[in-house]
C-alpha cells in the first residue's frame, strides 16, 4: 500500500484512509489475513494512530474486518449469498457458484420426537425420528450447522446408507423428492457447541432457519431442519416468485 492523503480535499482524512483500506482489503487480502498494525498504518499514511483507528472502526462496522484482542485486526470472510426457494439444496446451490463445499456428519441417532419436531413432522410425540447433525464448510471455513429430523419409519435407509454430502440429492436417488413448504428465520445467540464448531465468539449471533420439507408427490412431511448460519458469512436471498 502506498496512498497519498489529500488534507484539503474536503473529505475527512480518516474517510480517505477508510476507502483506501477497504479497496486494499477487497482486492488484495484473503479472509483470515492480518492488517498492518496501527503504528505501521499511521506511518504509511503519515497520520496519527487516532485517525487510523477511526478508519479501521468503519471497516469493523462494515463487517470487513474484526479485532482479536492481543493478536491484531483480521479480514473476515465475505458474506455468501444463499437463496431460500421452494427447491433449495445447500450443496448444489453453493457448488454451482464454484465454491468448495465440505460436509461432516457430527451425529446420527434415533430419538423420540418432542415439541416442535413432532409438530412439524406431523407425527405424535415420542414417535421415533432420525436426528442427524451436519457441519458445512465453504472454502474450508465453517458456514453452518444443520439439525435434520426425519421420520424413522420408512427412512431407515438414511441411517444405513447416507454417509455425507447432499441429503436431498440422496433422498432423490431413493425416490423421494423433498420441497420446502415453509421457513422461519430468526437471529439468536449460539449455544456453546454451535459456537465451537462454527469457530465464532459465543456472543456473536447466528441466523437460525427452521424449515419444513415435504414430499413433492404427496405433501407428506419428510424433514424438519434447523440450520444455524454464521451471520457474518451469509446473506439470505428469499425468492418470492
Amino acid at each position: 500500500m502506498n496512498y497519498l492523503v489529500v488534507r484539503k480535499s474536503g473529505e475527512a482524512v480518516y474517510s480517505q484512509i477508510y476507502r483506501a483500506l477497504r479497496r486494499e482489503v477487497r482486492e488484495h487480502y484473503k479472509p483470515g489475513d492480518c492488517l498492518p498494525t496501527e503504528p505501521q498504518l499511521a506511518k504509511l499514511f503519515s497520520v496519527n494512530r487516532h485517525t487510523i483507528r477511526r478508519a479501521v472502526d468503519v471497516l469493523l462496522a462494515d463487517g470487513l474486518v474484526q479485532r482479536q484482542h492481543g493478536r491484531g485486526t483480521f479480514v473476515t470472510a465475505y458474506p455468501i449469498e444463499y437463496p431460500i426457494t421452494k427447491g433449495t439444496r445447500f450443496t448444489e446451490n453453493l457448488a454451482s457458484s464454484g465454491k468448495a463445499i465440505e460436509s461432516t456428519i457430527l451425529r446420527k441417532l434415533v430419538v423420540p420426537a418432542r415439541g416442535g419436531v413432532a409438530k412439524n413432522l406431523e407425527i405424535t410425540s415420542e414417535t421415533s425420528v432420525i436426528w442427524m447433525e451436519t457441519l458445512r464448510l465453504v472454502e474450508d471455513l465453517p458456514f453452518c450447522i444443520i439439525s435434520h429430523f426425519l421420520p424413522h419409519k420408512g427412512f431407515e435407509f438414511v441411517l444405513e446408507k447416507f454417509e455425507g454430502g447432499s441429503l436431498h440429492r440422496f433422498l432423490n436417488q431413493m425416490g423421494i423428492s423433498p420441497v420446502r413448504r415453509q421457513s422461519l428465520i430468526t437471529a439468536q445467540i449460539p449455544v456453546a457447541e454451535d459456537a465451537k464448531y462454527l469457530q465464532m465468539p459465543a456472543n456473536q449471533p447466528v441466523l437460525r432457519v427452521k424449515s419444513v420439507n415435504v414430499n413433492a408427490e404427496n405433501g407428506q412431511s419428510v424433514e424438519y431442519a434447523v440450520t444455524r448460519f454464521r451471520a457474518d458469512r451469509v446473506q439470505l436471498n428469499i425468492a418470492l416468485g
